[in-house]
């Protein structure tokens, strides 16, 4: 089969196409022939050498989607439509990176749809991320005022539309003052340039503050996201856009404004019930629910794909289909 191969932490250029065996599942795993996997920031950390336990070379990619190829004696059924996604894929095993994965059973979610592989690619990871963060890490409630800091992020868009979804009230942010049309095209109520200092313009909006609060960029701009949310307000510590999240000499006494709750989110396949993931399947396919623009790739194309993703060229989610 065809995968891409990591030699190494490095540069674009360690990421190549090879010719390897197709994989053999060990008892309690499955095969999967992949249809699409979704690029995510967790991949391009690993090409940094940010990532801990990795052993190189490595298929990279913590998420696919496809068929059933071998169910390998589980009660699962050949030729079903699945995703699968986080642990271990693309680090401690190879990923999704590759005409067929290997993965355990346990951490295969099954569905039914007739979208098109470009576009399920995009869904669960991000899905998953984006669900859990609002539900698990801040327990959002129709009514309430949510900050997504890092917006235009996949992620970012995700949340928003699942929290309007929710019925909240969104505001997000973006660097880019032309990327403030993306934001509204999910359902953001006000879209923010971020200039650093977005907790003065929330504020002016809602003088109190928000509700909740997601921190998709990281560290640097931790502080301020918790300036923008009130007193027993809560906020989701998910995303680590600027690469950067180690909070130096952590004093919680200065460090949290009196009163704001600080929380994180880190999911499984686990985390994403399959009802979940069949809802909005659903939901996208009848035009009900966009969770934001997709961009696909030929895996010949794996590096133009990872030089997108490290340089946020992209507004949405980045797709290679193999």
């Amino acid at each position: 089969m065809r995968a891409v191969m990591l030699s190494g932490p490095g540069p674009i250029e360690n990421l190549q196409l090879v010719e390897v065996p197709t994989p053999q599942p060990p008892p309690g795993w499955v095969r999967i022939r992949v249809e699409a996997f979704g690029l995510n920031r967790s991949e391009l950390h690993t090409r940094l050498g940010y990532a801990e336990g990795v052993v190189f070379p490595r298929v990279p990619g913590i998420e696919a989607v496809g068929v059933l190829d071998d169910v390998n004696g589980t009660d699962l059924t050949p030729g079903q439509q699945v995703a699968t996604m986080m642990g271990g894929m693309g680090r401690t095993f190879d990923g999704g990176y590759a005409q067929y994965t290997v993965v355990p059973a346990a951490q295969v979610i099954p569905f039914g749809s007739e979208l098109p592989w470009s576009a399920i690619g995009a869904v669960p990871e991000t899905l998953q991320t984006a669900y859990g963060s609002l539900t698990t890490g801040l327990d959002l409630r129709a009514g309430q005022t949510l900050l997504i800091r890092g917006g235009t992020s996949s992620v970012g868009l995700a949340a928003a539309a699942l929290a309007r979804d929710l019925g909240a009230t969104v505001l997000s942010t973006t660097r880019s003052p032309d990327r403030r049309a993306a934001l509204s095209a999910v359902g953001v109520t006000h879209p923010l340039v971020d200039d650093g200092t977005v907790a003065a313009q929330v504020r002016a909006l809602f003088p109190d503050g928000v509700d909740a609060a997601l921190e998709l960029v990281g560290t640097p701009t931790l502080p301020d996201t918790l300036a923008a949310t009130r007193v027993h307000g809560t906020v989701c510590f998910t995303g680590m856009l600027s690469n950067e999240w180690l909070v130096r000499d952590f004093y919680p006494i200065g460090y949290l404004p009196t009163g704001v709750r600080l929380t994180a989110y880190g999911g499984e396949a686990s985390d994403l019930p399959a009802a979940v993931l069949q809802r909005y399947l659903d939901r996208i396919a009848s035009g009900e629910v966009t969770l934001g623009p997709v961009h696909t790739y030929p895996m010949d194309d794996i590096r133009l794909a990872h030089t997108d993703l490290e340089l946020g060229t992209k507004v949405g989610k980045l797709v290679v289909l193999p």
